[in-house]
């Protein structure tokens, strides 16, 4: 909690053992108890070189740009897109969250700079000042302690010398962290964030976890039995969690649903690393599960974006006994290729075709998805919606720009619009497969020109021509097997709260197969009513 100033005044005396932190960054590495402990070691003495290079080129391309009478620290250009280069996935997860680290404090980070007369530095150029920052948070986040040096560690040059620089005026560093923070009356520079911020932190970090299961490899019903006996409790919803529980998701009947605060010990359990249990956004879930209501068998889909290879296996998954294909656009190179289809074996996957060709390249023509009769369509989106920002850039290959908005709160008119064109694009191209019958279109946007005003415009476009059915909306229908109350609305959405990231979801179907859903439909709610 904000303290007194008469409290804080002794802060820059002893700041360097000060025991603020912020928040813990968590490890979601799944090869092992002994390589966590390595990396945990490496989290609390600091990074390897190659981090602070990486996010520093993130945040390169996502700090905040002030107008040109307020600039007093300059970035250099970044008119460039960096080409970055992760070691692992580790590498690659701490370098976004020091970049957004860098980028939530870089008020404060600057002011520390410039306040103890750190910068400018004639010996830094400006296309050093990103690593500067980084490096700064990094530094006061370890309590200006000296970053342990790894032997196997390749030593980067421009590291070492913004490293040196930094902790030859660490003392006057701390002190102006303590003189900005009795300025802000704040025992934690956490505080010094807008409340916004703050509160949407503290949403993602209490997100209960969603992960589904790989029927290609256990049974739901011996997934629930191991969790039994590893002490774990089946309760019926989310507001019955209470530490060792779970829950099937209302949705998907393939779902569990666990506390956050268990996301380290799920991820050391042998059904994580046999990849049993998949962690993955439900979102996700709830397009393939809305896919795959609508095949029949030995029809097959097609996914116009590679995304996640997750959400590709769990549709793999779910069609495992319909002798279906899934064809993936988009992959483009053989290394990729081949990457994808060790990741899909490794899972139990066998059904996936991939292409080269990116969807909009492809024609409606195309004989190899002449027995597609659904696709699914899961395009780039400006993402507000999503719970945990870094996880939905890494595993959905999204755009670094959307910590950006997130922490702005919203995405510019120009970027929105650019989007927008681009899905409308990608929707009444696929209305032109004349064999599908059925589109799955699902966004994380919060933005109705990405939802429902690019529905209602593709529908209204009638790109599909006058020879075959028109395209009408919908409700989805997600599973059989599952729990949920049918709905009868047009759209699905989810908004964001404290339990769930939130979604858009929107199903197109021809005349044909609409009667069929509607059919389908009335079924399952005859079925949910109480007799």
């Amino acid at each position: 909690m904000p303290g007194s100033k008469s409290n804080l005044v002794s802060l820059h005396e002893d700041v360097i053992n000060d025991t603020s932190d912020l928040s813990e960054m968590k490890i979601s590495d799944e090869k092992g108890s002994v390589e966590k402990r390595t990396m945990t070691l490496i989290e609390k003495n600091g990074y390897h070189d190659s981090v602070y290079i990486n996010a520093a080129k993130i945040f390169q391309g996502i700090h905040t740009e002030k107008r040109k009478d307020r600039i007093l620290v300059r970035y250099g250009d970044d008119s460039v897109s960096p080409r970055l280069t992760f070691k692992d996935e580790y590498s690659q997860r701490v370098s976004y969250e020091l970049a957004f680290n860098a980028l939530k404090y870089q008020d404060l980070l600057e002011e520390i700079l410039l306040d103890s007369c750190v910068y400018p530095c004639q010996s830094i150029p400006d296309e050093l000042t990103s690593l500067l920052v980084v490096m700064l948070y990094d530094l006061q986040d370890r309590k200006f302690q000296a970053r342990e040096i790894f032997d196997e560690e390749e030593p980067v040059a421009e590291v070492r010398k913004i490293e040196g620089y930094l902790h030859s005026f660490r003392t006057k560093l701390a002190a102006a962290l303590a003189r900005c923070r009795i300025k802000h009356d704040a025992l934690s520079i956490e505080y010094i964030l807008p409340e916004t911020i703050r509160k949407q932190e503290q949403r993602a970090s209490a997100l209960p976890l969603c992960v589904w299961i790989n029927t290609y490899k256990i049974s739901l019903q011996d997934v629930f039995r191991d969790l039994e006996k590893k002490g774990f409790t089946r309760v019926e919803t989310v507001s019955d969690f209470d530490r060792y529980t779970y829950c099937v998701d209302q949705h998907c009947h393939d779902v569990l649903v666990f506390p956050s605060s268990l996301k380290e010990e799920l991820l050391n359990l042998d059904l994580f690393a046999d990849c049993k249990l998949l962690l993955q956004d439900k979102s996700r879930s709830l397009a393939v599960h809305s896919a795959r209501a609508l095949l029949n068998t030995g029809d097959d889909i097609i996914v116009a974006h590679i995304g996640s290879h997750l959400t590709i296996a769990h549709m793999s998954v779910l069609t495992n006994h319909s002798m279906s294909r899934i064809f993936v656009c988009g992959v483009k190179s053989s290394a990729k290729a081949a990457e994808l289809r060790n990741l899909f074996s490794h899972m139990g996957c066998k059904n996936i075709q991939l292409l080269h060709e990116d969807f909009t390249e492809i024609g409606p023509t195309d004989p190899r998805l002449q027995k597609a009769k659904v696709l699914l369509l899961l395009p780039q989106c400006s993402g507000l919606a999503v719970g945990n920002p870094i996880d939905f850039i890494l595993n959905e290959h999204g755009d670094a720009g959307l910590l950006r908005d997130l922490f702005q709160g919203s995405v510019s008119e120009d970027k929105l619009s650019i989007l927008a064109e681009r899905q409308l694009n990608e929707l009444m191209h696929a209305m032109k497969f004349n064999k599908v019958q059925a589109i799955v279109y699902c966004t994380c946007s919060v933005y109705p020109e990405e939802n429902e005003l690019v529905v209602k415009k593709a529908l209204e476009s009638g790109v599909e021509g006058n020879k075959v059915q028109p395209y009408r909306l919908t409700p989805p229908v997600f599973s059989t097997c599952s729990n949920s109350k049918t709905s009868t609305e047009i759209f699905f959405k989810m908004e964001p709260s404290e339990i769930s990231s939130g979604c858009f979801l929107a199903i197109l179907a021809r005349e044909i197969l609409l009667k069929r859903c509607l059919l389908k439909t009335f079924w399952l709610v005859l079925q949910q009513k109480d007799y």
